[in-house]
């Protein structure tokens, strides 16, 4: 990892997608159709950690689902999703901060745009590997399995 900490260093903004990242990319549907997703609490305290350190937050998603507004709510982090153009929101969103202060967390090739935009490009352990070779960083946790707070912790101790 060491050749990614100046890049952590001066990380302002950092763009999260959702599913395969906070989840496991799976999902359970019950007989009545709705959906039931699973998470790690530890990604929620790695999120106090950026704001510990005053990085900005957000996630991006594709997915139109309320599963996903319900669980940024939770952890106090902004969201957009049922996104077509992940791109744009990054663009937007990312305000003054330039995009080489801007780290991007994504796992498959809907993330792809995003993670050839900014600075520090970074993939789960289990990303698809059309994506993985955009990383300059792959975690060594999978999605929903801690992949969010090995981040945010990396970025802490590099900011603190």
């Amino acid at each position: 990892m060491t050749d990614v900490e100046p890049f952590l260093a001066r990380v302002r903004l950092a763009i999260f997608d959702f599913d395969g990242v906070f989840t496991d990319n799976r999902v359970w549907v019950n007989e009545r159709g709705e959906e039931m997703l699973a998470f790690t609490r530890s990604d929620g305290l790695g999120l106090r950690r950026l704001d510990a350190v005053g990085v900005r937050y957000l996630i991006v998603s594709t997915e139109p689902n309320p599963i996903v507004a319900a669980r940024a709510a939770k952890l106090g982090a902004p969201c957009v999703h049922g996104v077509d153009d992940k791109l744009a929101v990054v663009e937007e969103r990312r305000g003054d901060v330039e995009l080489d202060a801007v780290a991007y967390v994504g796992n498959d090739i809907n993330d792809a745009e995003c993670l050839r935009a900014v600075g520090l490009p970074v993939v789960p352990a289990d990303a698809w590997p059309e994506v993985r070779s955009l990383a300059r960083w792959v975690l060594s946790r999978p999605g929903g399995a801690g992949c969010v707070r090995e981040f945010c912790d990396a970025v802490w101790a590099a900011q603190r």
